[in-house]
């Protein structure tokens, strides 16, 4: 390979890298503006979340007066779950192109002769699923055993405490 094609190859990278974080840019701030809504119990509890899956509405329909407590609490948390699947689906579709265009981009070792491929080694690992089950479940416990944090514990001390 000359020097000169060398060239235009790092200058033509150079400029998809570029168009690449524009897309990247856009595509991060469609996702940011996403939400999704999803209903429970005969459309009686009503969720909304953010693109981060984050809870920011809740509203209950006519009706609701007819669920007790415990039904309430497991309404809202399966609309928080369904929302949230939702808006996670939206977001991977939307981001979707980012993958596609990485893809047909060329690789170090096309460009640097003799370059080892360390694709794999540099890929980033799947995370592992989160499982929605209730914090005191056989799920969680048996998931979680090693677990040092315990959101149940009561706070000790408090703004008064002379260890402020």
């Amino acid at each position: 390979m000359s020097n000169e094609q060398a060239k235009s190859d790092l200058a033509e990278i150079l400029d998809g890298f570029a168009d690449q974080m524009r897309i990247i840019t856009q595509l991060q701030r469609e996702r940011a503006a996403l939400t999704a809504s999803a209903t429970a119990s005969g459309k009686r509890v009503t969720v909304t979340v953010n693109a981060d899956g984050t809870v920011i509405e809740i509203r209950f329909g006519s009706g609701i007066e007819d669920l007790d407590y415990p039904e309430i609490a497991k309404a809202v948390t399966a609309a928080a779950q369904q929302a949230a699947a939702e808006v996670a689906r939206r977001g991977r579709d939307i981001m979707a192109p980012v993958s596609q265009n990485r893809n047909r981009l060329p690789k170090l070792t096309d460009i640097v002769p003799g370059m080892p491929d360390l694709t794999k080694e540099l890929a980033i690992p799947e995370p592992p699923v989160v499982s929605t089950a209730p914090p005191k479940s056989a799920e969680r416990l048996s998931g979680f055993q090693g677990s040092t944090i315990d959101t149940e514990q009561p706070r000790r001390g408090g703004a008064t405490d002379s260890g402020w």
